[in-house]
């Protein structure tokens, strides 16, 4: 299953989770009438208008359900970090120099650039001793990933790539949107249980401190009902995490098997889930709240009310031949020593490994439209041998300041100074401006160091300090954006790296913030979007090639295979890329299918001429990062079979 096709998946899970919870709602509204009318009967009461009661009844629960689930979806805006921080989480400062931290940052940057997507945020759960993990958030701009100190102390690098790898999965394919939307509905049925406990208490006070002649009081016959009808949504809301979580689980680890190039990592991993005494159950009260989006099983639930496919399953599908008998093996061998991840780090010589080279400023690739549209959301080995050749050539010392909140900034503005002496003249002018001279003479410093940079690791260094950059008050976030557009604009033109840097920061920023692109949501199609489409298809036409004929069999190509029907001219816009900003609502906007059909025209434009340079493929990736279809990195002839 292609990233297009989860996609779609994901579209119909979200319909079927609204259709259940509607379900649900409508049989708790039952329930609920159905205890107040007991209640009555039971105490001996009676009602002139039961009908009246029943629907104000029904009404009322459907409120106060309604109501709690988006006070908790509200709770929880403001990204992934706010699931990891209820679950006990501690932040991994981005500069840690402690050992088994920086090794999970390192992989989560690894994987992060590989895919495609933003860098995350990464925290750990320290009271937890099981081996678990989940990634949380509404878009890849604000997601978190978290995972259990156990995981950190037994998983080798292999497995902790492998659950990593497996996370990143529902980062990328939208599962954690649909995830997180899970919590803050079900909080809703959940409540009538804490209204049915109040209820039960209020009852039982006011009938003492009271001399009732009544006969009876109903409150605490209503709160005992509402108590079971809160027990019956949480059955309820096991259900629906059940129904719309296993499948999705063996998805993730396949394309974990293909985000890490081996099976022995996750397959790993979840053999010391089952060889360990504390598995994957984890000690906190939320755990029951955020089942669906662990790694493994938080809790020990029956098969009908598992959030994940059974564990020897789930091994059995990486690893056929694999026997369950060896669990047992393994069980016994661990009771007296448990396994130590770094130590078998060493002794399996999975650390330091060197970097690979990386291929010439100039060079291209042979891609084909469906090759590249089948990588959308599915980094493979060349991928991921790329990202890690990109974390081991960037110099160590701009590493460390890229993860530093009080050097990133300078570091950001040296990455766009340019090397000619009247621009960059009228850029550090800027920056004296609006920071001061110590800003601008130490962005003036990270550029040098920077121009003698493979020019394939400045967006990369720009990427990894996006996470630190996120952490900055609104404030500061805008006044870099609008810093950096003066820096770009200091010679009146904007490069194809200037735009991928900008565009990507603005939007990365913009949606940590509020959860949503920066642009209304619009439903389109590939006829509604025809002039978007069109405009698009000139720009990149016109960035391929100087010569105008050259672009004009270009935009050709892209538009015969999108749609021909549609009969748009070739007609470059003459601000270039700049008008890019006109067609996100509406390139975004599109159904997974139309993203699909856009990516290959996009291909054919770009490549009409059989090759790929390093440039056109950044501006690619940025335009699908846009639309929210992260591609992969690219890799060099040679690398890969070509179509």
């Amino acid at each position: 299953m292609n990233f297009f096709e989860r996609q779609r998946q994901v579209k119909r899970l979200s319909a079927r989770l609204v259709l259940l919870f509607v379900l649900a709602v409508v049989a708790l509204v039952a329930a609920v009438c159905l205890a107040v009318v007991v209640a009555i009967n039971l105490v001996g009461g009676t009602v002139d208008n039961l009908p009246g009661l029943l629907i104000f009844t029904a009404i009322a629960t459907v409120v106060v359900i309604g109501l709690a689930s988006l006070f908790r979806t509200v709770g929880l805006r403001g990204g992934g970090g706010k699931v990891a921080l209820e679950l006990g989480g501690v932040l991994v400062p981005e500069d840690t120099t402690d050992l088994q931290l920086r090794r999970l940052r390192n992989v989560v940057e690894e994987i992060a650039l590989a895919s495609g997507v933003p860098v995350p945020e990464v925290y750990v759960l320290e009271d937890e001793r099981a081996i678990n993990a989940f990634a949380a958030g509404w878009s890849t701009a604000d997601a978190a990933v978290a995972v259990t100190r156990g995981a950190l102390d037994r998983l080798n690098r292999d497995e902790l790539q492998g659950v990593i790898a497996h996370e990143f999965s529902h980062v990328v394919n939208g599962d954690m949107r649909l995830n997180i939307k899970l919590i803050g509905l079900l909080f809703g049925i959940l409540f009538l249980a804490v209204i049915g406990r109040t209820f039960v208490n209020a009852g039982i006070i006011g009938g003492r401190s009271r001399d009732s002649k009544d006969g009876g009081n109903p409150l605490p016959l209503i709160g005992l009902a509402l108590i079971a009808a809160g027990f019956l949504g949480v059955l309820a809301g096991r259900i629906i995490k059940a129904s719309v979580s296993r499948q999705r689980e063996y998805l993730a680890d396949a394309s974990a098997v293909q985000f890490t190039r081996q099976t022995a990592g996750i397959a790993g991993a979840l053999k010391k889930i089952g060889g360990l005494e504390g598995g994957s159950k984890l000690i906190s009260p939320k755990t029951e709240e955020v089942g669906h989006l662990l790694f493994g099983s938080g809790q020990g639930f029956s098969s009908l009310f598992a959030t994940h496919p059974p564990l020897v399953k789930r091994i059995q599908v990486l690893e056929p031949d694999f026997n369950p008998a060896e669990l047992q093996a393994l069980t016994e061998r661990w009771r007296e020593s448990p396994p130590s991840g770094m130590a078998e780090d060493v002794a399996l010589g999975l650390a330091g490994a060197p970097a690979q080279p990386l291929p010439h400023p100039d060079a291209t690739v042979s891609v084909g439209p469906g090759e590249v549209s089948s990588q959308v959301g599915a980094p493979g080995d060349e991928a991921y041998r790329r990202a890690e050749s990109i974390l081991g050539q960037i110099p160590p010392e701009i590493l460390a300041r890229a993860r530093r909140g009080d050097t990133v900034t300078p570091l950001v503005y040296g990455l766009l100074l340019s090397e000619q002496p009247d621009v960059r003249a009228k850029q550090v002018a800027i920056l004296a401006a609006k920071h001061g001279t110590g800003i601008a003479d130490a962005a003036v410093g990270e550029a040098v160091e920077v121009w003698g940079l493979h020019p394939l690791l400045r967006l990369p260094i720009a990427q990894l300090s996006f996470p630190v950059l996120r952490m900055h008050p609104v404030p500061r976030k805008q006044e870099l954006i609008e810093t950096i557009n003066e820096l770009i604009m200091a010679d009146g033109r904007v490069d194809v790296f200037e735009y991928c840097f900008s565009r990507l920061l603005h939007r990365d920023l913009y949606e940590s913030v509020y959860d949503n692109p920066p642009w209304p949501e619009r439903k389109r199609n590939l006829a509604t979007a025809r002039d978007s489409i069109a405009m698009l298809l000139a720009i990149l036409a016109s960035v391929g090639t100087p010569d105008p004929a050259a672009a004009q069999r270009a935009f050709a190509a892209g538009v015969a295979g999108i749609a021909p029907r549609l009969d748009v001219g070739y007609a470059p816009p003459a601000q270039g890329v700049l008008a890019l900003e006109q067609v996100w609502p509406d390139l975004d906007g599109l159904s997974p299918r139309d993203k699909s059909v856009l990516v290959e025209a996009m291909v054919a434009v770009i490549g009409s001429d059989g090759t790929m340079t390093n440039a056109e493929f950044e501006l690619l990736r940025t335009i699908c990062s846009m639309i929210h279809c992260p591609v992969p990195a690219l890799t060099e002839n040679g690398d890969r079979d070509h179509v």
